[in-house]
């Protein structure tokens, strides 16, 4: 049954508090000023105005720098958090490589981030390279950390660490190259996932000695190179710290998943001056760099109408630029009625079916901050795997972004360099069959099971030259083979049923291929020299077929 946007807001009503539908929602007291336009800061606001930009249905295919000091020890992701638990191998790797959190936290590895090899022209012509059609960058982390030039922030990548706006020349760099530019903004957990800096080891010979982040002030830093910045206001502030007493790093390590690793999008009761910065920074870098996209790493909208807040005024302040709404808002696991009125992302994971709502699949070649040892086990996802993801999400009206580790100097390594090539060979040759297509009346078929859901792509089987999934537009179907098929490929889709085939070619070449249609399916010669080892794309033309 498909539902209206008018169903759902009156269904919402049921809902209770999951779903707030008060048109007359105003802007959180004390919250600076959003811009003016039709949309309001509420959930049926949204839900009502809310359509997705053709330029993001039509993209397709977008690559992300999720880069920050947290690439630096190339030690993976969340470092920042896990150094600071004891018994987790960051823990280890941080004692072992730059000394006890107690002496030297994570705040460190912002003098070590000096991004002194980082081209954005160089990485910038390789992804549009790649057949990228948008370019995002991490605006910032959990950490905490404003990698632009940030107003409202003093611990920002033009004070500390590279000493460059590094969100306004990625933003320059895609845009010279015909790309739509995006931030992730992944700061509104910052107020909890950095606690941990304020535990302390439970074992060994400095049990009990708090870490460095409970004991340090920004007085502590005269003549040092973080003169006149307070690490409080990079740590969060004590709100949640690991209690006295504890004596073993299961205790310790179970009371921080129970407490400070909650993941809750509610605004903290505790912390109501976060919930200030956060907007007034997240705006800051909304009106400033005017992203065409803004990720949120949030379940729903962050920090309760703070977030409804900041999406009107993306909204509001996109029409303004551009005459009209050209924005694109993604978070993650929304209920049915909201991914209207925001695009849903699915990290690390697939769709069953075809979705109503344009959606998107997020995900990384590797770990989401650098990790060297990916690498020396060559554990990298393939360009075959990322290729046959995006044929699957693009017939199931979805976008696939996805992340290119970056080192702490600003370069990615040689195994990237090979994997975004050759993601590149295949776009090029057969990106027709991708870009500004629709979904078909079935997205596709064959033997392989699709894991489908948030962090599920770990599960997921290879895909083979049985598996075909399709597209459309322009009047023409197109049928994207997901492996290197035999010198026969049939079709079964695409019996008489379907509709009259007149024509089959290779997408990119002129000359037809050779076909018989029965009420079996659609059978088509497939030359060798017209293939390719991650599979091919056919544009079929005919009657009745779209």
């Amino acid at each position: 049954m498909k539902l209206t946007k008018r169903a759902l807001l009156q269904g919402a009503a049921g809902l209770g508090a999951a779903v707030k539908v008060s048109g007359t929602a105003q802007a959180a007291p004390g919250l600076a000023e959003i811009a003016a336009g039709p949309f309001k800061p509420s959930w049926e606001s949204l839900i009502e105005g809310y359509k997705p930009p053709d330029w993001f249905r039509d993209a397709k295919f977008g690559l992300w720098a999720h880069w920050g000091a947290q690439c630096v020890p190339e030690a993976g992701d969340w470092y920042a958090r896990h150094m600071y638990v004891q018994g987790n191998r960051q823990y280890d790797h941080h004692v072992k490589t730059y000394g006890h959190p107690a002496d030297n936290g994570f705040m460190e590895m912002y003098p070590r981030w000096t991004a002194a090899n980082w081209n954005p022209d160089e990485l910038l012509d390789l992804y549009a390279g790649a057949g990228a059609k948008y370019f995002v960058a991490m605006a910032n982390h959990h950490d905490n950390f404003d990698a632009y030039n940030s107003k409202f922030h003093d611990w920002n990548s033009v004070r500390v660490g590279p000493k460059k706006d590094l969100i306004g020349l990625w933003a320059k760099a895609a845009r010279a190259r015909g790309l739509k530019f995006g931030v992730s903004n992944h700061s509104a957990h910052a107020w909890h996932w950095f606690q941990t800096a304020y535990g302390y080891d439970p074992e060994g010979p400095r049990a009990g000695e708090r870490y460095d982040a409970f004991k340090l002030t920004k007085y502590d830093g005269a003549g040092k190179w973080w003169d006149g910045l307070d690490p409080q206001a990079l740590y969060g502030g004590a709100v949640m710290p690991l209690p006295d007493g504890l004596t073993t790093t299961k205790a310790a390590t179970d009371w921080h998943e129970a407490n400070d690793r909650v993941w809750d999008e509610k605004p903290p009761l505790q912390n109501p001056a976060f919930v200030r910065q956060w907007f007034l920074r997240c705006k800051d870098l909304v009106d400033t760099y005017k992203p065409d996209l803004i990720y949120f790493d949030n379940f729903d909208l962050p920090l309760g109408q703070a977030g409804l807040d900041i999406a009107a005024h993306i909204y509001n302040a996109s029409i303004a630029w551009h005459g009209s709404l050209q924005a694109v808002i993604n978070t993650k696991h929304l209920p049915a009625e909201r991914r209207m009125a925001v695009i849903e992302d699915v990290e690390r994971g697939l769709r069953q079916d075809i979705e109503p709502h344009p959606w998107q699949t997020d995900t990384c070649i590797g770990d989401w901050h650098y990790n060297r040892s990916v690498f020396d086990r060559k554990g990298y996802l393939g360009a075959d795997a990322v290729i046959h993801r995006l044929c699957d999400i693009v017939s199931k009206n979805g976008n696939l972004l996805l992340s290119i580790p970056v080192r702490g100097d600003g370069t990615i390594d040689s195994e990237e360099r090979r994997i975004v090539g050759e993601i590149g060979g295949w776009m090029q040759r057969f990106g027709d069959a991708i870009y500004g297509t629709r979904p078909w009346r079935v997205y596709g078929e064959g033997p392989t099971m699709v894991e489908a859901g948030m962090f599920s792509e770990g599960k997921q089987k290879p895909f083979t030259a049985a598996d075909i999934r399709f597209t459309t537009k322009a009047g023409a179907l197109y049928a994207l083979v997901l492996g290197r098929p035999g010198d026969t490929l049939s079709i079964a889709a695409l019996g008489r049923k379907a509709g009259s085939v007149r024509r089959v070619e290779v997408v990119g070449a002129a000359s037809p291929l050779t076909f018989r249609q029965d009420a079996a399916g659609l059978h088509v010669t497939v030359p060798s020299n017209a293939s390719h080892d991650f599979g091919l794309a056919l544009k079929i033309t005919g009657k009745g077929l779209v």
